[in-house]
């Protein structure tokens, strides 16, 4: 229709410039000229409309080949895998073409935009992060926007970020915990100390103040190591500060025993006392390591120093009566009277310290420990060894009562210990052979004699196995008299009438077999046997005369046992008491 009517127009100009041309007269020539410059015209016009076109057609195919490449950045930079066939194949036309790739393209731009942000908070999150570590950057620092790589902007650089970002996160985390910990740490032993806690971790970093919040704390890995460094610091000090605190614990144990300190003045110095075998963590109450604490320990050990001064005396003779008691429990005799007079003239001359006085005593209660203790398994010995002696001698006077089987009372209590006493009794020469044996190796181990109450314990075995041995022969020697003196009276009893009785013979018998007025057997050989009793009873009250007069004690040791035989009347009925039988035993 449009064009109809174009060429309606044109021809009805045409036919109407042909009128005029008629009227006026134009030559044909003149004619085709005007016609021909309207040809020429016309086309001009057709040529710059075809130009305008082309120019448009390129224009929309550059703007196709642009979002078309745009298109294949964007899919490529964020990794769109899913745009497999451009949207603009389906079109027929350039514009429609374009209408086609327009939404595409926009939602991607928005994508981009949106994948950039996202990546950018990520990084600014990671770079913040990594500052704070590294200790460039304060908590809640801002830090400048970073530069994102447009030509990677896919899921996989932006998971790659995330896991770094959570990785950061975690290890932030970590080093905060840490770093409470450590806070928590130098708060309890400034606590212990009895330092100032504020100020301690004030020097370690002014945001750790309980002041400020935990997502303000500092976790530099110089603020770790600092709290690091501190931690070891209050650690060595108490360490420190417990040792002095248990030397003077111990210090004062010692002065409080010298000097019998109450209770109760001891228990004003519990907080002391109670760390005096503490380890270092154990050590957990507040201001138990304070130094006033150490300063009132301190000054306390000063003034007993001071008080042990004046009573230096009565220390020392306490000492020596340790010492004492400790000898005469290992049955050692010690000149005591000289020992005194040796302490009061050190204590008055004042050439010794009374430290050193009572060091070298604290010394020898040491060393007499170590005796005591070197000693007691042949002292254990030299005890059963005198019980069995007590045991022999009870014994041996329960043989000879003629009553001793009566049905009396206690009498079948008698019976059970005379048994269990010659049990007791007949392993009393393995028992001396094995004292004898062990006293030997001791006194080549210590190269001296090993002495009991004053008297060598060899000898005193040696005496007894000499003595025991006399009193076997004596007693088989009175059993040889009694057996002659039974054949006397049997013939004498003998007639041709009966029984007779010779008066004479009686007597001179019973004369035979008594003892002489200067203490003679019959044989004329002195009766003589050990009595352990008489030798034990002056062993004992010469070991508790020993504090009195130690010297004293030896000679009436030694005295009790040269001097254990005694004369006994030998009673022609006396029997071997390791023989006799009991009623009713066999």
């Amino acid at each position: 229709m449009a064009a109809l009517l174009r060429e309606t127009s044109c021809g009805s100009l045409l036919q109407k410039l042909q009128s005029v041309w008629d009227e006026v007269g134009e030559s044909e020539e003149d004619r085709d000229k005007v016609l021909f410059q309207l040809d020429q015209e016309c086309l001009d016009v057709y040529k710059r409309k075809v130009d305008q076109a082309i120019k448009s057609r390129d224009l929309l195919l550059q703007a196709l080949d642009y979002s078309k490449t745009e298109l294949a950045t964007l899919a490529s930079s964020l990794g769109e895998k899913s745009i497999e066939r451009s949207p603009e194949k389906t079109a027929r036309t350039i514009k429609e073409q374009l209408t086609a790739i327009a939404p595409t393209l926009e939602q991607l731009g928005k994508k981009k935009k949106e994948r950039i942000k996202e990546l950018a908070n990520i990084q600014s999150r990671i770079e913040q992060i990594r500052g704070e570590i590294a200790g460039t950057l304060e908590i809640g620092q801002q830090v400048a926007l970073p530069q994102i790589n447009e030509d990677d902007l896919t899921v996989q650089k932006l998971r790659e970020f995330q896991s770094q970002l959570q990785e950061l996160e975690k290890d932030k985390s970590r080093r905060l915990e840490k770093v409470l910990e450590h806070v928590g740490t130098v708060h309890d032993l400034c606590n212990v100390l009895g330092m100032d806690f504020f100020r301690t971790i004030a020097e370690v970093h002014s945001s750790l103040d309980d002041s400020i919040g935990n997502e303000h704390k500092n976790i530099s890995n110089d603020t770790l190591s600092k709290l690091d460094r501190t931690i070891a610091t209050l650690n060595e000090e108490k360490r420190l500060r417990l040792k002095k605190l248990q030397e003077l614990a111990t210090q004062l144990y010692d002065l409080w025993d010298l000097m019998d300190t109450p209770m109760e003045e001891r228990n004003l110095f519990d907080h002391v006392s109670c760390n005096r075998t503490a380890t270092v963590e154990e050590v957990t109450a507040p201001g138990a390591l304070a130094v006033d604490v150490i300063d009132q320990a301190h000054t306390e050990v000063e003034r007993l120093d001071e008080l042990k001064y004046s009573k230096m005396k009565e220390i020392a003779f306490k000492k020596q009566a340790i010492l004492e008691d400790i000898y005469a429990s290992t049955h050692v005799v010690l000149d005591t009277a000289v020992t005194h007079e040796k302490i009061q003239a050190l204590i008055e001359s004042g050439n010794m310290e009374p430290s050193e006085l009572i060091a070298d005593m604290d010394s020898q209660i040491l060393k007499a420990k170590e005796e005591a203790l070197s000693r007691k398994e042949i002292l254990d010995k030299v005890e059963r060894w005198i019980s069995s002696c007590e045991e022999e001698s009870w014994l041996e006077d329960y043989s000879l009562d003629d009553n001793r089987y009566n049905s009396g009372r206690g009498a079948h209590l008698n019976l059970k210990r005379a048994e269990k006493a010659r049990i007791l009794v007949s392993k009393i020469p393995a028992l001396v052979e094995t004292l004898v044996a062990k006293t030997r190796a001791w006194e080549e181990n210590h190269g001296l004699p090993f002495m009991y109450d004053g008297v060598s314990l060899l000898a005193m075995l040696d005496e007894y196995v000499i003595l025991r041995q006399e009193r076997e022969e004596e007693k088989k020697r009175m059993r040889e008299q009694k057996r002659y003196t039974e054949q006397l009276l049997n013939i004498d009893r003998e007639g041709p009438f009966g029984t007779r009785v010779n008066p004479y013979r009686v007597t001179s018998a019973k004369k035979v077999a008594g003892t002489k007025p200067n203490g003679g057997a019959s044989n004329g050989t002195p009766s003589r046997r050990l009595s352990i009793n008489n030798q034990l009873n002056e062993s004992k009250n010469a070991r508790s005369a020993g504090k009195d007069d130690k010297k004293g004690a030896s000679k009436n040791t030694a005295t009790s046992l040269n001097e254990a035989v005694a004369d006994k009347e030998a009673d022609p009925s006396a029997e071997n008491f390791n023989t006799d039988p009991i009623p009713g035993s066999t």
